[in-house]
């Protein structure tokens, strides 16, 4: 991407307004644009970081035997209906009225559409079990929109819903998206800080989990056990007699946190007003039980601003990162430079590095460091009369104090090698 051509441009000046960190560093950065309270445009850097953060899921989704599928967003209301949620979750959604009277919903979720589709296609054990996911925009009517892209109005999820013959098939499909789901947050590079988290299950189970990542941002209280690792959020807690539901320690430290995952077992709460039967080899009929499991991207996005970031601005993991190297050429004017520019430009895209090259004119060496590091794609790397004259280039690692010198030889497998 040559970075003169580039939609988006960095930003020194934001709303006052504007106080969550990861929003004021999004902005900034040129990664998204505030359209309305709780409502963000996703620029093409944004858009970049949205698109792996996807693909790291879609690629874990498919492990699990996943089928990719893409629902409409907008529902019926008698689908609303037949569950009871017009109803419960009526301040939560969106209603549109069409013509002639007709009702519908702008999907928050989507067990009112798929279940009814899922009806058309499931009527045997043999059918079962079934596993669809989806990437699709969500709607909720969203009353605390102080958290930047951490809590909005619009948002892009992926739901996975299962559907099995039997409570153990669920219980043992549910701990396969457990782990699945701690490698999406680890190849994200926020597994460290990321803890599986007891939530209630509501009726058709005593837990839920909850994936929280620590962050002062955070909107949520959790109690991380010292001794095994696992957290409970508060509610939990107190049922728990303030132990840990996993070994039953007492000792647990209190940490702000932000949900970026969650899965449940639904039981058949939505297969029976649907009626999702299946019949079983003996022929008897029998309701099909259900699991979601969802993430929200541009959170997700947004809690790895939160915590991949210095003073500088954003310090973004390698496999989230909306390119590998930022290219930054300081003499654009100077005919040698724009050639060593264009060359390497070329050679690092052949090797399948992805790369912004900074090749604005009129901008400062400074200004370009500033929104290189703002930006904070994981290598820099720069091309100088300075460079040109010792035969190498300055690469430099965001989180690192210091660059060094590389032949253009290696400069790839560096690069390569980082990346893993």
């Amino acid at each position: 991407m040559i970075q003169s051509k580039l939609f988006s441009r960095t930003s020194k000046n934001i709303s006052k307004e504007e106080i969550s960190l990861n929003a004021r560093l999004l902005i900034k950065g040129g990664f998204v644009d505030k359209l309305a309270a709780g409502v963000y445009s996703l620029l093409p850097l944004g858009w970049r970081v949205v698109k792996k953060i996807e693909n790291i899921i879609r690629e874990e989704m498919e492990m699990l035997g996943g089928q990719e599928l893409f629902l409409p967003t907008v529902h019926p209301k008698k689908n609303w209906e037949a569950t009871g949620r017009w109803s419960s979750m009526g301040e939560d959604l969106y209603k549109i009225e069409a013509e002639k009277g007709a009702n519908f919903v702008l999907g928050p979720t989507h067990e009112e559409v798929l279940v009814p589709l899922a009806k058309k296609f499931v009527s045997s054990y043999k059918d079962l079990p079934l596993y669809v996911y989806q990437f699709q925009n969500k709607f909720r009517r969203e009353k605390r929109v102080k958290s930047g892209v951490l809590r909005t109005r619009e948002f892009l999820m992926k739901d996975l819903y299962s559907f099995h013959a039997d409570q153990k098939d669920l219980d043992d499909y549910y701990e396969k998206v457990k782990k699945s789901y701690g490698r999406i947050f680890q190849r994200c590079g926020i597994g460290e800080k990321t803890y599986l988290t007891y939530a209630s299950g509501g009726t058709f189970s005593k837990y839920s989990h909850e994936f929280q990542t620590l962050t002062p941002a955070g909107e949520d209280l959790i109690y991380i056990c010292e001794k095994c690792g696992t957290a409970v959020n508060k509610e939990i807690l107190a049922d728990q007699d303030n132990q840990c539901p996993q070994c039953g320690s007492k000792k647990l430290r209190e940490e702000k946190a932000v949900e970026v995952g969650n899965i449940f077992k639904l039981g058949t709460k939505f297969s029976q007003p649907f009626g999702l039967f299946y019949s079983k080899e003996n022929g008897e009929k029998q309701l099909a039980v259900m699991g979601c499991y969802g993430i929200g991207l541009q959170r997700l996005m947004g809690a790895i601003a939160e915590v991949e970031n210095d003073e500088r601005g954003l310090t973004w993991p390698t496999a989230v990162a909306p390119f590998q190297v930022h290219l930054l050429e300081l003499d654009p004017r100077d005919p040698q430079n724009r050639k060593s520019a264009r060359q390497i430009y070329g050679i690092l895209q052949a090797k399948g590095i992805e790369v912004l090259w900074d090749d604005r004119a009129g901008k400062l060496a400074g200004e370009k460091f500033a929104d290189c590091d703002l930006i904070g794609i994981p290598y820099r790397l720069v091309i100088s009369k300075k460079t040109l004259q010792s035969g190498k280039y300055e690469l430099k690692e965001r989180k690192a104090a210091n660059g060094k010198l590389v032949s253009l030889e290696e400069l790839p497998e560096i690069i390569l090698k980082g990346r893993g």
